[in-house]
């Protein structure tokens, strides 16, 4: 990392930090925006001071994602409650082989 990004990364940190904490029982409604905001933040960071408008997006695209990724999930659990559940097979006792009955001349 540069020194310039090295001495400005406590400047983004803090904010962040205060984000996800006032977010922080809210926090499964905003699942992913806090991820989002991060990565959007850094990235609008370092493509020309743009860090507020990248973590927006951020939050966006991260909430979108995240909601996407649930939804998937859901339907999932239901596919496998509606397959309809088969019985175990029922469990052979190993056979042994009969013996004939004596006959008549063998008593």
């Amino acid at each position: 990392m540069s020194r310039t990004i090295k001495s400005k990364l406590p400047l983004l940190a803090a904010p962040l930090l205060g984000v996800a904490l006032l977010v922080g029982p809210q926090g499964v409604l905003a699942k992913g925006c806090i991820k989002g905001a991060v990565v959007g933040g850094v990235a609008g960071h370092v493509a020309g001071h743009h860090g507020v408008a990248g973590a927006a997006a951020g939050c966006v695209i991260g909430h979108h994602l995240a909601k996407k990724k649930q939804q998937q999930q859901r339907q999932q659990q239901q596919q496998l409650q509606q397959q309809p559940q088969q019985p175990a097979p029922p469990h052979q006792q190993p056979t042994q082989p009969q013996q004939p009955a004596p006959s008549a001349e063998e008593v």
